[in-house]
Order: C-alpha cells, then sequence, then structure tokens
C-alpha cells in the first residue's frame, strides 16, 4: 500500500500545504512569470523599513567560493510604499504571507507593526533581527538578550499575528539568544541570517564590497547554518525554520532532520528560481520512498 504523503505544517498558527518557503530579500513577484507561487508553502518579502532606504555603497554583491557576500543594505522603498504598492498584489497570492520588517530602533518596530496592523492578508511578521549590512540596529537587536526580550515584548502588545524573529549567527551562544527569544514569547525562530565576511582584490589591494564587510550565504554556510538549527532544537519548543546554504532536497532534509519544522530558501533562487519546487517535490518523493512522515522525520534524531 502507498503511503499518503502529507506535508502540509501548522507553523505556530500559520498554516502552509508544505514546509517550504523563500527567505526575505532573495524572491519577489517577478518569479510568478516563472512558476505558479502558490505551491509554496509560504511567501517573505524582502525586509520593509519605516522610511525608505537606498542601501549601501556598491559594489553590493561578491561571489565567493561555494557562496555569494552581500551588501545590500536593506535597501527598499519604505512602509508607505509596500503597502500601496506591492501589499495589494501579494494579497492576490493563494498562500500565507509572512512581511519582513527592519528597524534602526524599537520604536520603528512598533511604529511598522502599527501600520501594518490595519492591512489585512498577512499571516505574520517576521522581525529581521539579524541584518549585518546597516550601521544602526541590525544584528544588535538579537546579540544581546536584553535588547532582544525589550523589543519582543514591546511588539507582542501590537498584534495577534504570530512573531518570527530571525536572529544573527554571530554570538556566542545561540542556544542562549533562542530561549530568551522563547521565554519572551516570539512565535518561531529563523535561523540563521547570513555570517559577517570580507573579500579583498589583492590587485587593487582594497576590500571588493563597497561597505567592506557583507553577509555570507550559500552553501558555504550549511554546515554551520545546520550545527545552529541542531542545537536550539533541542533546548527550545518553538518552531525553527531552518535556512543556509540549501540548494536541493537533500540539504533540506538535513535542515527537518537537525529539527526544522521548515525551511527557507535564499540563494539558490538566484541560481534555479524553480529550486523551491523541486525541494518540494523531492521531500515527498523522500518521505513516500521511505515509509515516513515529516514529524517521523524531524524526530529521526531524537
Amino acid at each position: 500500500m502507498i503511503m499518503k504523503i502529507d506535508l502540509s505544517i501548522n507553523l505556530a498558527g500559520i498554516k502552509m500545504k508544505n514546509p517550504v518557503m523563500v527567505a526575505s530579500g532573495t524572491f519577489n513577484l517577478e518569479y510568478a512569470k516563472i512558476f505558479d507561487l502558490n505551491k509554496l508553502g509560504a511567501i517573505i518579502t524582502k525586509s520593509i523599513t519605516l522610511k525608505p532606504r537606498a542601501g549601501n555603497p556598491p559594489p553590493r554583491i561578491v561571489e565567493t567560493p561555494f557562496g555569494i557576500l552581500n551588501s545590500i543594505g536593506l535597501e527598499n522603498a519604505g512602509i508607505e510604499s509596500f503597502v500601496l504598492k506591492e501589499l495589494p498584489l501579494y494579497k492576490k497570492l493563494k498562500l500565507p504571507l509572512i512581511v519582513s520588517i527592519a528597524g534602526k530602533t524599537e520604536q520603528e518596530y512598533v511604529d511598522l507593526i502599527k501600520i501594518l496592523e490595519k492591512e489585512a492578508g498577512i499571516s505574520a511578521y517576521e522581525l529581521n533581527l539579524s541584518c549585518p549590512n546597516i550601521k544602526k540596529g541590525g544584528i544588535v537587536f538579537s546579540q544581546s538578550p536584553e535588547i532582544l526580550s525589550s523589543l519582543i515584548k514591546k511588539t507582542l502588545t501590537l498584534t495577534r499575528l504570530p512573531l518570527i524573529a530571525k536572529l544573527t549567527p554571530e554570538v556566542n551562544d545561540i542556544v542562549k539568544i533562542a530561549k530568551t527569544a522563547e521565554k519572551n514569547g516570539i512565535s518561531a525562530l529563523a535561523l540563521s541570517n547570513t555570517f559577517l565576511g570580507m573579500s579583498i582584490d589583492y590587485k587593487k589591494r582594497k576590500p571588493r564590497l563597497g561597505n567592506i564587510f557583507g553577509g555570507l550565504s550559500g552553501p558555504a554556510i550549511k554546515p554551520l547554518a545546520l550545527r545552529i538549527v541542531y542545537q536550539a532544537a533541542r533546548r527550545v519548543k518553538i518552531p525553527i525554520i531552518g535556512m543556509g546554504g540549501i540548494t536541493n532536497f537533500m540539504d533540506a532534509l538535513e535542515f527537518i532532520i537537525a529539527g526544522a519544522a521548515a525551511i527557507s530558501i535564499g540563494t539558490a533562487n538566484f541560481i534555479n528560481p524553480k529550486t523551491a519546487l523541486e525541494v518540494i517535490q523531492g521531500i515527498k518523493d523522500y518521505l513516500r520512498k521511505n515509509n515516513l512522515s515529516l514529524k517521523k522525520l524531524r524526530e529521526s534524531l531524537k
């Protein structure tokens, strides 16, 4: 008898048809020209800020062995433009919409949620607390337990929607930060954002990025990201979205086995826009072949 495979999950109240989503800043509505976006488990918008941001000076992207360094600097048109122009288009999709927000201060996160709470069609908020490419705010929000606690408490009072904390790997103890977020009421964790790095042009004897440093993503960071998910998943009860170097279904399976409830694909979207679809099908085929459920797969290492 062939086992019926059910890929649907409930991620902290977000009902998804499968556990595969696309990472903030790596995917937009233009991909709808390539495939039906409704096949995804969920979609996460590029991080939106209160005011428009021009981003960092170029060059902003540099290729590295098995990855890329990016220093975009959260370039976006701001919340007013997002609500007027982009949100109506996202609302037409028939899948959960997670809006990613970022700020320089606690108050900016508060103001962003207050504005978005007036809009329908949003399933959850991702608090980007870990962008390494901005001078104010950024990773500091998820490097200090005290600052993280304060921010979560203030934003929790503003909404009934799930809040996802996207944390930085640039900490001494990821478990301590993850447990702090859980203790203060965060709904889920996204682990993890990029690792801070740099590249130097030895011929010109200068940094290749205009901002000097950038966030390293891609296959190069997968073993590091996988370790972070494994550690956190064994110490917190809230769901974890695993990310970092996922390029195929086998990578995705590793994150789920490590304890991730869902996975998010980022850099691979630039190489193959259909990566997420291939990952969804690959997970399904693997579960059927091995007569497994997602739950049993995730509990493999317990």
